[in-house]
C-alpha cells in the first residue's frame, strides 16, 4: 500500500516510518484494546496526505480500493495453493514427514482464505474511515463528498452499532463470504468452515 501510494506521488508513509513490516509501528493501542472489549479492533490507519496526491478525488478511490483488493489477491492465492496441496495429498499421504508439514500449511491457508476475505468485505462498508467509505467520497460530487466525510469522526462507532445491533453480519456479509469461499475455495469449503468454526466460536 505505501509503496502504491509513492507512485500516486505521496510519501507520507515513508516520512513517518510506516514503511515496515514491524507489527509494532503499525498498532493503534485503542484498537487493540477493542478486539479484547468487543471483539472488534483496528490498526493504524495508513497515513495519506491527500494534498500530495496528482489527482486527489480519483486518486482517493485507487488508495481506497487497494485494501480490499490485496485481500481479495491473498485469498485467492491461498484458496489455489490449499486446493493444489489437498489435489496431491494422497500421494503424500504415505510419507508422514510430509504429511506433518502440509497438514498445518492447509490449515493456514484455509484460515488465510475466510479472513482475507472477510477482511476485504468488511472494508467495503460504505462508512468512512472503512476504504468503502472513501471510495464513495470519491465517486460523490465535491459537495456531497465533502458533506458525507464530515461522519468520518464518528465512523468507528457507527461500525460497532452496525456489527453489534444490525443484522448486517448475517443478511450482507455472511452470504457474500459464504459466495466467495465457494467460488475460491471450490470442494475445500468443508475444511475451510470446520477451521473458522473451531477457531471463531
Amino acid at each position: 500500500m505505501e509503496n502504491f501510494l509513492l507512485r500516486l506521488g505521496d510519501n507520507t508513509a515513508r516520512s513517518m516510518g510506516r514503511l515496515t513490516l514491524n507489527p509494532l509501528k503499525h498498532l493503534d493501542i485503542i484498537g487493540t484494546i477493542m478486539v479484547f472489549l468487543v471483539g472488534i479492533g483496528w490498526a493504524k490507519p495508513v497515513p495519506v496526505d491527500f494534498r500530495n496526491l496528482r489527482n486527489p478525488k480519483r486518486d482517493m478511490i485507487w488508495v481506497a480500493a487497494a485494501g480490499p483488493v490485496t485481500n481479495f489477491a491473498l485469498a485467492a492465492l491461498s484458496a489455489l495453493a490449499l486446493r493444489v496441496i489437498m489435489h496431491f495429498e494422497p500421494a503424500f499421504s504415505q510419507f508422514s514427514l510430509a504429511s506433518m508439514f502440509l497438514n498445518p500449511v492447509s490449515l493456514m491457508l484455509g484460515f488465510s482464505v475466510y479472513i482475507n476475505l472477510l477482511l476485504c468485505l468488511f472494508n467495503l462498508i460504505p462508512v468512512p474511515p472503512l476504504d468503502g467509505g472513501r471510495v464513495v467520497v470519491g465517486i460523490l460530487p465535491h459537495r456531497q463528498a465533502l458533506a458525507y466525510s464530515r461522519i468520518e469522526p464518528y465512523g468507528m462507532m457507527i461500525i460497532i452499532v452496525l456489527v453489534f445491533f444490525t443484522k448486517i453480519f448475517q443478511y450482507v456479509l455472511a452470504p457474500l463470504l459464504d459466495l466467495g469461499i465457494r467460488l475460491l475455495a471450490g470442494s475445500q469449503s468443508g475444511l475451510i468452515y470446520a477451521l473458522t468454526g473451531f477457531l471463531l466460536r
